[in-house]
């Protein structure tokens, strides 16, 4: 999905595309109060969304109300497998800068919805976006490993992923005055990943989620939020009991290029590169040291694994006196996987190292309905359910030094 050496993720690489369109409502504002999110829990397979209540709007904030114009059934790709990636252009209408400070995507098909991502697309981007809109029929458009939109400054990598939903997750809500900048002529790129497991690599559906907008004019004071994902190599052998064609490292890599495409066949190897190892690791724990390389302010973050994870954390100057944990999740929940804002801002700069570290099992494919029907991997990285992630989503603001 990433180079995990990117300081400030924003990313656009991708395939080829069709819109989805949205229906847009904007609704009115009133004061209101925020509540941190709740941390994870233990494991589980995927059982949906979560239920809680929306949050009520803080002085000066607006709603903007976002659902597909009409429902759309997902199927597998050419290539074959259980997952499809989806994108859809949104248009918030803006006509003025605005801070983005909570996002809330509600899925209807939850059986079948694995992860959503928000990205941003400023004004030079947006050519790009409304082209794919105008010259590709149907309904939205493939798009594994980013916003599937080439060109300008969307390919230069300017879509920045500004909110994450996956299962168990809420509105991504800040106490700070802080919030993603939009200016005027932005759009959002929204990528749904299909996951089929439930239905044996069928067409499943229909599916007509619904995204809602927090959105403020701001301050001078309010701070502008990044977003920065911290990946780790997964190199998981096949339990002692499992064998299999795709128990082979090799097999496995070539089979997650058939169903992705090469950008997404070529992470396992590349994240082993970039996280310094000469080779890899093979086994359930997985780490990559990633190096600070501006100053700039954690104010929370979320683990992201699939449904093989058993545990995560993020360290901030691992092996130091001053070391400390910024993200602990022992028992990584797949159907849990929140915000978790800190206690209180930390400040890192230059010379910082921030660790992620990721606990596998592949014991775990014997236990979990979605998994149990499908044949032994050794598991790498890939955009696939039945494929793992280890990805520490920091959120993060720029500041002077």
């Amino acid at each position: 999905m990433t180079k995990p050496q990117r300081p400030l993720w924003k990313l656009g690489a991708g395939a080829t595309a069709l819109v989805m369109a949205f229906a847009v409502a904007a609704c009115g504002s009133d004061a209101g109060r925020s509540a941190a999110p709740a941390e994870t829990g233990s494991h589980s397979a995927h059982t949906g969304g979560s239920s809680a209540a929306p949050r009520p709007l803080r002085a000066g904030e607006r709603f903007v109300d976002l659902k597909m114009a009409e429902a759309y059934t997902p199927a597998p790709p050419q290539g074959g497998g259980t997952d499809e990636y989806r994108c859809q252009m949104i248009d918030p209408g803006l006509t003025k800068a605005a801070f983005l400070t909570g996002t809330r995507f509600m899925p209807e098909n939850v059986a079948i919805a694995h992860h959503a991502i928000v990205y941003a697309v400023p004004p030079g981007g947006a050519a790009a976006v409304r082209e794919q809109d105008a010259k590709t029929p149907g309904l939205g458009w493939q798009c594994f490993g980013g916003t599937g939109v080439k060109g300008a400054e969307v390919e230069e990598g300017e879509a920045a992923w500004v909110d994450t939903w996956a299962p168990g997750a809420t509105e991504a809500l800040l106490t700070q005055d802080a919030g993603h900048k939009l200016e005027p002529g932005s759009l959002l790129v929204l990528q749904i990943h299909y996951n089929l497991l439930a239905t044996d690599g069928k067409p499943a559906g229909p599916d007509r989620s619904a995204v809602r907008l927090r959105l403020t004019e701001g301050t001078p004071k309010t701070r502008e939020l990044e977003t920065w994902p911290l990946d780790a190599p997964t190199d998981l052998p096949c339990a002692a009991d499992e064998t299999g064609p795709l128990c082979d490292r090799a097999t496995s890599i070539a089979d997650v290029t058939k169903r992705f495409g090469t950008d997404v066949g070529e992470m396992a190897d590349r994240q082993v590169e970039e996280c310094g190892q000469s080779a890899p690791k093979p086994g359930p724990t997985q780490t990559c040291d990633h190096k600070v390389e501006a100053p700039m302010t954690l104010y929370a973050g979320f683990a992201h694994m699939h449904m093989l994870g058993r545990a995560m954390k993020v360290e901030l100057n691992p092996g130091t006196p001053n070391a400390r944990v910024v993200l602990d999740v022992p028992q990584f929940d797949f159907d849990n996987q929140r915000l978790v804002q800190l206690p209180s801002p930390v400040e890192i700069g230059p010379g910082d190292t921030l660790r992620v570290t990721c606990e596998h099992d592949a014991l775990l494919r014997k236990q979990v309905p979605q998994l149990r029907k499908l044949p032994p991997r050794y598991v790498v990285w890939g955009d696939g359910t039945s494929d793992e992630m280890c990805i520490g989503i920091m959120t993060v603001s720029p500041r002077e030094s």
